[in-house]
């Protein structure tokens, strides 16, 4: 039987290693419904870039402010949980097919580049609190934590 690959977004892994964030506990049920239906939970480098950037961001620019040494270890906590989905040439190529062929411009390049990610590695749905970031590429599933935890909502 094939795996089933699921990417975590990079706005789900920073509210994951938080449990003081609101939406920690709706993040904690999502990922463990996701594990207990047989999906091999994922990131890719682009997550911890962004995960880094936010969580040493100085909280007066919307940031977490915490150390490099804090991050590393929270960092740490999802690293040795999830697959790592690595870059390569591939990756590069189908995301540059996917900026022209969607026509994609401003800050949703980054977007973009984790569905090629996902392309590249056969990965089919990613867990995101941004469902409609995801919405226009073809064969993505964007799932938000509530659809997982409640599926009938």
């Amino acid at each position: 039987m094939a795996e089933v690959l699921c990417l975590v977004d990079s706005n789900i892994l920073i509210r994951w290693v938080q449990p003081a964030d609101p939406d920690y506990p709706l993040v904690e049920e999502a990922l463990a419904s996701l594990v207990r239906s047989g999906s091999i939970l994922c990131y890719a480098s682009q997550n911890l870039g962004e995960f880094w950037n936010a969580s040493t961001r100085p909280v007066d620019r919307n940031g977490f402010g915490l150390s490099p040494a804090e991050t590393d270890r929270r960092a740490r906590r999802f690293e040795l949980r999830l697959r790592l989905l690595p870059d390569g040439l591939a990756i590069h190529e189908e995301w540059r097919r996917l900026l022209v062929d969607y026509g994609v411009s401003g800050v949703q390049v980054h977007d973009a580049h984790l569905v090629a990610v996902m392309r590249v590695h056969g990965v089919k749905r990613i867990l995101t609190f941004n469902t409609r970031d995801f919405a226009r590429f073809e064969g993505i599933e964007a799932l938000h934590p509530a659809a997982v935890t409640h599926p009938s909502l």
